[in-house]
């Protein structure tokens, strides 16, 4: 059994990622028991000015502070349970000392095996305008929708303000069902919560359209790649294919 490594960035999609671990790892081993994890959470302030910036040195810093603190502590792997941060993972994957589980490959897994293929995308302005799924979905034939800027910049400072400080509000949750509806008029035929906070607000239970739950997508494939009886395969410093 491999050992996981979760490098949290924010203090609520790392909380979520490792309950939704624990969760699966019962599942299919039984009470009480799932693969060891090792966790890393430099705080997320350090990072914010080099987001808001576009200077991503530091950034890239602490996120290889991360990853060398749960290398050193075991893991044989990591998952990432943020977005954004894979803008930066993606320039330094190769260059780390242990491989990584992208959160959007992930994602597009998934959808795969849903039948999906237009997606529309939530998380921050830098998620859902950057590189990060545009590739991901385009490499795989898939379409991305994305909010009208108005609402981005709405959904954007929603994550930062409120979700990721712990604070859900009913009209913020209205404005996320708002934005997905308005996706699904667009031609998107499933939403992905691309911001790891965001599922703690919305599931298929109040979601106009199916739901690609990021953070606990990433969670559940991570544990069956932990209990895969076989060495990782890994291309680019990430892991390849998928459990």
């Amino acid at each position: 059994m491999k050992t996981l490594g979760i490098v949290a960035h924010s203090a609520e999609g790392g909380a979520l990622c490792f309950v939704t671990a624990c969760r699966e790892g019962q599942k299919m081993l039984g009470p009480h028991l799932h693969p060891e994890i090792v966790v890393s959470a430099i705080p997320m302030g350090w990072s914010l000015p080099g987001w808001e910036s576009g200077e991503h040195a530091t950034v890239a810093r602490l996120l290889r502070r991360g990853v060398e603190q749960v290398a050193r502590a075991g893991a044989d792997f990591f998952l990432c349970p943020d977005n954004t941060a894979h803008l930066v993972l993606e320039q330094i994957a190769d260059s780390l000392p242990i491989p990584g589980m992208h959160i959007a490959d992930v994602v597009c897994q998934e959808m795969g095996k849903s039948g999906w293929k237009a997606a529309g995308l939530l998380g921050t302005r830098w998620t859902m305008t950057g590189p990060i799924y545009a590739d991901a979905l385009g490499r795989r034939g898939y379409t991305r929708l994305i909010p009208e800027e108005r609402r981005r910049e709405e959904i954007h400072a929603a994550i930062f303000e409120e979700l990721c400080q712990g604070l859900f509000r009913p009209p913020t949750t209205d404005l996320f069902v708002r934005t997905i509806d308005e996706l699904r008029a667009a031609g998107a035929d499933c939403v992905i919560l691309g911001c790891t906070e965001i599922p703690l607000v919305i599931s298929d239970e109040n979601s106009p359209l199916p739901v690609l739950d990021s953070t606990r997508l990433l969670a559940r494939y991570a544990v069956r790649e932990a209990l895969e009886d076989r060495p990782l395969v890994t291309e680019g410093g990430w892991i390849s294919g998928g459990a």
